[in-house]
């Protein structure tokens, strides 16, 4: 057996549900935009941040095997503001592509652009080297009166 739904005779939907459109008050619409508008602010603000250009750029120049799993390992850094020091944290690959070893860098404050080269000892042969990162908070035990290390 079917059972069917249907509405009464001569019933009409704005009987039912009333015609009156629900209206936005004025002040509702503006603060709505307000919302929109400082929204709109703070994601761009966020990405400006996030992907804007970085202060301390680095670029691996060359990487040489040496005896007893060490590699020499030049990079260019150039930051945006020369007169402070900087740590980067520099490090080697073994061929399984883990981690064999890592150091820190002192950059002295000198040139914009700079070329630094470092020994990193690692714990297997190492077959590749980069830079993990770079930023201007130089630890304590880091000395600045030192040329960046060999």
């Amino acid at each position: 057996m079917e059972a069917s739904v249907s509405a009464p005779t001569g019933t009409k939907l704005e009987d039912r549900y009333g015609t009156r459109p629900r209206t936005t008050s004025r002040r509702t619409r503006w603060l709505l935009g307000a919302l929109a508008v400082a929204l709109g602010v703070a994601v761009a603000w966020i990405g400006y941040a996030n992907l804007g250009s970085a202060p301390i750029e680095t670029q691996a120049s060359t990487f040489e095997n040496l005896p007893d799993d060490a590699m020499r390992f030049t990079f260019e850094i150039s930051r945006d503001t020369p007169e402070r020091a900087v740590v980067c944290i520099v490090r080697v690959r073994v061929l399984d592509g883990s981690e064999g070893g890592r150091k820190e860098v002192l950059v002295p404050p000198g040139a914009e652009s700079t070329r630094v080269t470092t020994v990193i000892h690692s714990t297997d042969e190492p077959v590749t080297a980069d830079v993990f990162g770079c930023s201007y908070q130089v630890p304590p035990y880091l000395s600045t009166d030192l040329p960046p290390s060999e």
